[in-house]
This record gives structure tokens, C-alpha cells and sequence, in this order.
């Protein structure tokens, strides 16, 4: 089963969704806001990926964190602000099984299906 992890509000997300929708795949959303995420999936793309990747630095919740926060992040510190803080996690993950895609290309998302 395809999962596509995210935001429900986020436009990135809405998409993401879309692009997925009228393509006609099949796939489980999974609201991280609402349904949390644990610390080994959190871990797990970090190691596929970077935790530098899979941390969003441009959004506002991590803009508006302490200054200690932000400072000698490494993945450890950041899964932690990615669970306390699940809007900071890059959106969306798409899971297609094998691999996991992190944020939402059209071409990127094709190339997959």
C-alpha cells in the first residue's frame, strides 16, 4: 500500500493529492499532525534521505523556535523537533514501498508510476 504522509492543509500536499488522484493510484494519507508519527519511521527516512532533507528549515514553526532549538542540530535533536513538532517535517513523504520520495515534483512522482 502507497502512503502519503503529510499536512491535510498544506498546498503542497493538496498537490501531491491531486496529482496521485488523477492518476488513479491508490494510496493511504496519513495526517501527521493528527496521527503523530513515531521516532523509527522519523528515523528511518532520515537515513534514506538526510535528516537535513527531511527537516523543513523554511517553514514557521522552525523559524519561530528558540535560537537553542536551532543550534547543533543533528539527527537525534531533530527527530525529536520533528515529533514534538510534526509541521516541521517536509511534506509530503510519499512511501511507495522500495523507496520513499520526499517532497512533490510532477516528474519525480511520474518517473515512480
Amino acid at each position: 500500500m502507497i502512503t502519503l504522509y503529510g499536512i491535510k492543509a498544506c498546498d503542497t500536499m493538496k498537490k501531491a493529492r491531486t496529482w496521485l488522484d488523477e492518476h488513479g493510484i491508490d494510496y493511504h494519507f496519513h495526517d501527521y499532525k493528527k496521527e503523530g508519527i513515531d521516532a523509527e519511521r522519523l528515523r528511518s527516512w532520515c537515513e534514506e534521505h538526510g535528516w537535513e532533507k527531511i527537516l523543513n528549515r523554511q517553514g514557521t514553526t522552525f523559524r519561530k523556535l528558540d535560537d537553542a532549538d536551532k543550534q547543533d542540530l543533528d539527527q537525534d535533536k531533530a527527530i525529536a523537533l520533528m515529533q514534538a513538532n510534526p509541521s516541521m517535517i517536509k511534506r509530503p513523504v510519499l512511501d511507495i514501498g522500495p523507496r520513499r520520495l520526499v517532497g512533490f515534483k510532477p516528474e519525480l512522482y511520474a518517473t515512480a508510476f
